[in-house]
């Protein structure tokens, strides 16, 4: 038991580390669990606060110490980060060290022109947002969430790098950038004396893209990567074989981007050959 313990009702287990594999990040010398928590979905206000308690305890407890959050996860937007922040209070204070925790900033988050893209003026007030409803002090890791085609990426990458200086985040991250304008962002952190860490891909048996260029750059610079969705958010689970559950992700009705659209016949065919094998 941890001394002065403000939630009792929680002992991570003391054989978290055991059986969990830690791979180091790009040239860095940072280690990474092979499996991270991210809360994308299941810990809006909209989800049961009890369940996406249990599974940060039961994630924290198997040796998995990378939580991953963003802005605008939820829905609504910035309710997982403040899910998180409850948590966090409430039993994982003690074991912030032993964590890893990173957010992002770049899609849809607030109205006006300054709550979206990759300015320095909404990069900045986001991550500042995001301390907030967290509770922490700084960010493991914090990523420009999505290439902005109207900002020029010097200041993007200006802004990630004031981020790090500043104490607000330890490493400057990149998510779903293509192998051009990473290279490019990787170039610019580098002069400014803040390095790439981390690019974060979508990345599944249906959707690999990154292996049309992006893994090579980061092989080249020595970036590290963590995908996300690489079950296809459980479309290559058994869950969609037979019709889409009326708890499962794809019947949300806030659901954009994995829809009982995105189930076609000829994808359950193949993920039930993929069955048949594993």
């Amino acid at each position: 038991m941890l001394k002065n313990d403000p939630n009792p009702e929680y002992l991570a287990a003391s054989d978290r580390y055991e059986n969990m594999s830690y791979r180091r990040c790009g040239k860095s010398g940072l280690k990474l669990p092979v499996l991270s928590l991210g809360l994308w979905q299941n810990f809006g206000a909209t989800d049961s606060p009890k369940n996406a308690q249990n599974m940060l305890h039961r994630a924290f407890d198997l040796g998995i110490n990378h939580f991953d959050l963003a802005n605008n996860y939820g829905p609504p937007f910035g309710s997982a980060e403040s899910t998180f922040g409850q948590v966090m209070a409430k039993s994982f204070k003690p074991y912030r060290d032993e964590m890893l925790i990173s957010s992002k900033a770049g899609y849809d988050m607030w109205a006006g022109p300054y709550g979206i893209g990759g300015s320095r003026k909404y990069l900045i007030a986001s991550c500042d947002q995001s301390l907030k409803r967290t509770g922490l002090d700084y960010f493991d890791v914090f990523y420009s969430h999505c290439y902005d085609p109207d900002t020029p990426l010097e200041e993007t990458m200006q802004a990630l790098d004031y981020i790090v200086r500043s104490g607000r985040a330890l490493y400057a991250g990149v998510s779903s950038y293509s192998p051009v304008h990473t290279k490019q962002a990787i170039r610019i952190l580098q002069d400014l004396g803040t390095p790439m860490l981390i690019h974060q891909p979508s990345y599944n048996m249906f959707d690999r893209w990154i292996e049309d260029g992006l893994t090579d750059v980061l092989l080249e610079e020595g970036v590290g990567s963590i995908v996300f969705s690489p079950l296809a958010q459980g479309f290559l689970t058994n869950k969609y074989l037979k019709g889409v559950p009326k708890d499962s992700r794809a019947s949300r009705s806030e659901q954009i981007y994995f829809t009982e659209d995105s189930i076609s016949q000829e994808k359950v065919a193949k993920v039930v050959q993929l069955k048949c094998i594993s």
